[in-house]
């Protein structure tokens, strides 16, 4: 019997994030011979965690350019990867997520009748518009997939809602928890230690993380007076890693730099931010992956935006919607900052996402099937 040949594919860092467990896991497992395939959607966010996870891709497609609009990436993404399956000739590939990445991935593996894996299926807000690209890319994933690997109970029952076979589908928890127990016992870098000392002393850290599309804009602008706003509060210090797209570095810079307790940083490599994340009293985010992360720490985390596709950390109580309206921003920071009954609701309520061994339930499945 040959071994069962397994490609990965990812090319952003949240995906690479939350697929090196997979992709550690394949790599020492007995039968499978495993290679993995970056397109390198963002290079330089995705080269850091490929180094922190001790990945080397088998095949780097190295697509990112600058300003490159969504026809072209999947363009680019359909006229590179699919030579890579004609050559390697996969019995599975698997992709994680709701990138531009996982939607390409997908119809070339159904092109090819390949069979097709879906890491963190599942996720819906229902509107197709929030958040754009992802809704419509995920669900492309999920017309596609021969195993669903959902991360949570909820997931599952939105694919039996969408007609998938239940047999197809397996509840594993998110990887991106499998990720955070391996980083999480990384040393803090002391590029955190030193900036936490100096700009902290004796403040309490509120950390920000602001990028999604459908923000950009008004949206932006509104969180940013909501910082603002935020900023003149005593004892609090606001630390914002901006990401490198225009639309979110000039609003940033124009009404945030230089402003008192308020500090900007360039883009962090995933473990000063999962250190940062530690350290954090509150996190105010449009992240996806950060609205699964928060919870592991007990960090109370404010979502802006008007819809999620992990409703389960709200449910839950680890997570609370407020938009990018500032009213609701700055009134849901200040009663976590001031009522310590609200702060220590959020802060104890469980983790819904998965208990770190979603890797292995996923390679489990896929080993049943041959």
């Amino acid at each position: 019997m040959h071994n069962i040949k397994i490609l990965s594919v990812f090319g952003t860092r949240p995906e690479a994030v939350k697929m090196a467990p997979i992709v550690q896991l394949l790599a020492n497992t007995a039968g499978v011979e495993a290679r993995v395939c970056v397109t390198a959607q963002h290079r330089q966010m995705l080269d850091q965690v490929l180094h922190l996870f001790e990945i080397k891709p088998d095949y780097d497609l190295d697509l990112m350019r600058e300003n490159q609009a969504l026809a072209q990436l999947s363009a680019a993404i359909f006229t590179e990867l699919d030579p890579v399956l004609e050559h390697f000739q996969p019995d599975w590939v698997l992709a994680q997520g709701d990138t531009t990445t996982v939607a390409i991935a997908a119809l070339l593996t159904y092109f090819r009748r390949i069979r097709f894996g879906h890491v963190e299926a599942g996720l819906r807000t229902h509107d197709k518009w929030q958040p754009f690209p992802e809704e419509i890319n995920r669900r492309v994933a999920g017309v596609t997939a021969d195993l669903h690997f959902a991360p949570t109970e909820w997931a599952k029952n939105n694919l039996l809602r969408e007609g998938i076979d239940e047999k197809l589908i397996h509840v594993t928890g998110n990887t991106v928890i499998d990720a955070l127990q391996f980083v999480r016992q990384r040393p803090e870098p002391q590029a955190i230690t030193d900036l936490l000392a100096e700009s902290l002393k004796g403040k309490k850290l509120l950390l920000v993380t602001a990028h999604r599309r459908e923000n950009f804009g008004a949206g932006l602008e509104n969180i940013y007076q909501a910082l603002l706003e935020l900023a003149k509060e005593p004892g609090l210090q606001i630390i914002y890693p901006v990401h490198l797209n225009p639309n979110v570095q000039e609003p940033a810079q124009r009404l945030l730099a230089g402003v008192q307790n308020i500090t900007l940083l360039p883009p962090l490599d995933y473990l000063p931010l999962v250190h940062l994340m530690k350290r954090a009293h509150i996190i105010l985010t449009d992240s996806g992956g950060i609205q699964e992360e928060a919870p592991a720490f007990g960090i109370p985390t404010l979502v802006l935006r008007d819809v999620t596709e992990r409703p389960e950390g709200v449910a839950a109580g680890t997570l609370k919607l407020v938009g990018a309206n500032v009213s609701r921003i700055v009134t849901e920071t200040k009663r976590l900052l001031n009522d310590s009954n609200a702060y220590s609701k959020m802060a104890k309520a469980a983790n819904p996402y998965g208990d770190g061994h979603a890797a292995e339930k996923i390679v489990a499945a896929l080993l049943a099937q041959n």
